[in-house]
């Protein structure tokens, strides 16, 4: 995997002067917030929403449903996340030529718009009309807002307007820089992380929880030492898109700027903290980032039909409270969080992304918070339930009723442990890039 590096350069800006070639530094020096406008409440959060975002819709039978989104956003409100006070709405614009060309290819763009207006009925090999990626009308336009909204909440946040931000539409992170993949034609998060940098960023960290590895982001940033990607997936011998194993750590100018946890099929919570717990905080104090950027996929459920791990929404909530540490602790509390993958409409994706918005905000819902009879009854006819079973899989509480908990990494390794080995394949791999040791950092 290859890319031409973002900094002609080929320097780690703020680098010591006694860091490796190609190393990141983990002295890098700190730069001050950008001031927040007098009078702004210090936890403001912003939430990309427009009902235009349900055009993002390849066919009736395909798993990337919007209804997904319009079940999230409806029990957001429903519990009152979108009133509490300093929570604003980004309506997200289409994005321009100018602003997809940041991170794609213009002859991609060009061939997402013939097959758009249907001046060409698919591009195979760009990606375009294939099973994944079936074309339909207007996907440029819808592709395009997502990105926007993106990018719109990336500026929110570096100007100083937000502290916090979620596109739950967005998280698009297969698409690369010049071909769609995994349901994604334009990549949003890689967006607003060049956005970022052009608008002044030294470093930008973003951390995947998907259950699919980030290949997208990772590969349009491969090569770009200003940028920390960390993927935590299940493991690409059993799961698309078959890559993101530890040994994939970056381009030549920025090793040990990838960083990749493939964890064994049937993980669950409990090893999927583990390993995410003993990576990812180590990383990001060493990086250092000005700003953190999530993707929040909750394609890891238990009840996914297109996965292997069995995580709950509980587990997937506590990642949500996770990374709202992580922003306050090492990135001076910006963080720009979206949503992915997650194919499991009405139980798992409106639950898991409506605690990632009560996160954002700063105010976690509690797991035995009741879910309103009104929106119960709207996911039911949503599902198109007939009478009689209009409550089946449909959940009352914000809880699948876990009790979430995991081994710290200082209670020890255990080599006989597939969930440890994946993480130690990771700490040996990366961490001496960062200064850090794998054994007791």
């Amino acid at each position: 995997m290859t890319n031409t590096p973002n900094d002609a350069t080929g320097t780690v800006p703020g680098a010591d002067p006694g860091t490796a070639p190609g190393a990141v530094s983990s002295r890098a020096p700190r730069t001050a917030p950008v001031p927040a406008p007098a009078g702004r409440p210090p936890t403001a959060t912003a939430v990309v929403w427009d009902e235009a975002l349900l055009g993002y819709k390849f066919s009736t039978a395909h798993p990337m449903a919007p209804v997904r989104l319009d079940l999230t956003h409806r029990l957001s409100q429903a519990l009152g996340l979108l009133d509490r006070p300093g929570v604003g709405i980004i309506k997200p614009e289409v994005a321009s030529d100018e602003v997809l060309a940041s991170v794609h290819d213009p002859e991609y763009i060009r061939a997402v718009r013939a097959v758009s207006t249907g001046e060409a009925a698919e591009d195979l090999e760009r990606g375009l009309g294939t099973d994944d990626n079936p074309v339909f009308p207007h996907v440029h336009e819808a592709s395009a807002r997502i990105l926007g909204g993106s990018v719109a909440a990336a500026e929110a946040i570096w100007s100083g307007e937000v502290l916090h931000a979620v596109n739950f539409a967005g998280g698009l992170h297969h698409a690369g820089r010049g071909k769609a993949s995994g349901f994604c034609i334009y990549n949003d998060c890689a967006a607003a992380i060049q956005r970022l940098l052009d608008r002044g960023a030294r470093r930008v960290a973003y951390v995947d929880l998907d259950a699919h590895h980030g290949d997208g982001v990772e590969s349009i940033f491969w090569n770009d030492p200003r940028v920390l990607t960390i993927s935590i997936h299940e493991t690409g011998i059993s799961l698309f898109p078959g890559s993101g194993f530890a040994n994939d750590s970056g381009g030549p100018v920025a090793l040990g700027s990838a960083v990749n946890v493939a964890l064994p099929p049937g993980t669950g919570d409990a090893g999927y903290l583990r390993a995410t717990h003993s990576v990812v905080p180590q990383l990001l104090r060493a990086f250092d980032p000005q700003v953190l950027v999530t993707q929040h996929g909750c394609d890891g459920h238990r009840e996914d039909p297109l996965t292997n791990l069995r995580m709950s929404v509980d587990g997937q909530r506590q990642l949500a409270l996770d990374a709202s540490d992580w922003a306050r602790d090492f990135a001076g509390d910006r963080w720009l969080a979206t949503g992915g993958g997650g194919y499991s409409p009405f139980s798992v994706v409106p639950r898991t992304w409506t605690h990632l918005v009560a996160a954002a905000t700063g105010q976690p819902l509690r797991t035995s918070t009741v879910i309103p009879q009104e929106w119960r009854d709207y996911a039911a006819r949503a599902a198109g339930w007939g009478p009689g079973n209009e409550m089946a899989g449909i959940p009352d509480t914000m809880s699948d009723g876990v009790d979430v908990w995991w081994r710290s990494w200082e209670v020890g390794y255990d080599p006989s442990d597939p969930v440890d080995q994946t993480i130690m394949a990771t700490r040996k791999e990366i961490f001496p890039y960062h200064g850090l040791d794998p054994w007791f950092d």
